[in-house]
């Protein structure tokens, strides 16, 4: 008997790790939970049950001794899709078979320490160009490119430090928003810049909660309405702020 509960802890502790990371990395709550129960089912779990948020899951599993529930609290959520790629291969060479209990522990713990994010000096450029592009996109001049160029690069950037510095959450996104207003007016006002709200515009576009509002949508559609909407309650805060720092830059110029 001893021995059949250290291998239900072990399928408990594999399954919830994987489930962590999917959901620290930014993957929809329907697909963290059928990957976690994926994994119970290949090691012989035919019976487990999980529910998850953005800020926790619970997960239990049955078997012929009582039924046995751990609940891991998640406390910081970011975007690696490459991470959440990465479990789901893992997730796929244990359902082949491919993977012991102790071997796929070992995969997903080196994988959650592991930091797969692209340098800082890489993120600051895609931003930056990105937001030039944008600004072409919404029908923006070309003499705007630069100032859009160097004002997405600026306004991201300070995001990044801000959120380091201050933890308080959408008040990142506030600050960033308003130093890219008044590096946006202040472009314009130079005379380097032409239109004003054109840059603005695609400058604030790598601060917007796109995957946040995509996975919203996911979820209420199949079905995680509490994940859904609060997933969309985030993104909703965080366009609030990103608006509201524009907002006050208008008001004191």
């Amino acid at each position: 008997m001893e021995a059949k509960m250290i291998r239900r802890y072990d399928i408990m502790e594999v399954s919830l790790l994987a489930g962590k990371i999917m959901l620290q990395s930014g993957a929809e709550t329907y697909r963290v939970e059928d990957t976690m129960m994926r994994i119970a089912a290949s090691y012989g779990i035919s019976e487990s049950h999980s529910y998850v948020t953005p800020t926790g899951i619970i997960f239990s599993i049955e078997t012929s001794e009582p039924t046995k529930t751990k609940l891991i609290r998640i406390n910081e959520r970011s975007t690696d899709l490459e991470k959440v790629t990465l479990v789901n291969s893992i997730s796929r060479q244990i359902s082949k078979g491919h993977l012991t209990l102790e071997e796929a522990y070992n995969a997903l713990e080196k994988l959650d320490q592991s930091d797969l994010s692209y340098s800082f000096l890489i993120q600051v450029a895609a931003a930056s160009i990105a937001s030039g592009c944008f600004l072409i996109m919404f029908q923006g001049m070309w003499k705007d490119f630069i100032p859009a160029l160097i004002t997405g690069g600026v306004g991201f950037t300070s995001l990044i430090f801000l959120h380091r510095l201050v933890p308080i959450k959408f008040f990142a996104e506030f600050l960033a928003s308003f130093i890219i207003g008044m590096v946006s007016y202040g472009f314009v006002k130079l005379g380097i810049g032409q239109e004003l709200d054109k840059i603005i515009i695609g400058s604030v576009m790598p601060l917007v909660p796109g995957l946040l509002i995509t996975n919203a949508v996911r979820d209420l559609m199949a079905g995680h309405l509490v994940s859904g909407l609060s997933k969309g309650a985030e993104a909703f805060l965080t366009a609030f702020a990103i608006g509201t720092g524009i907002a006050v830059v208008f008001t004191l110029t």
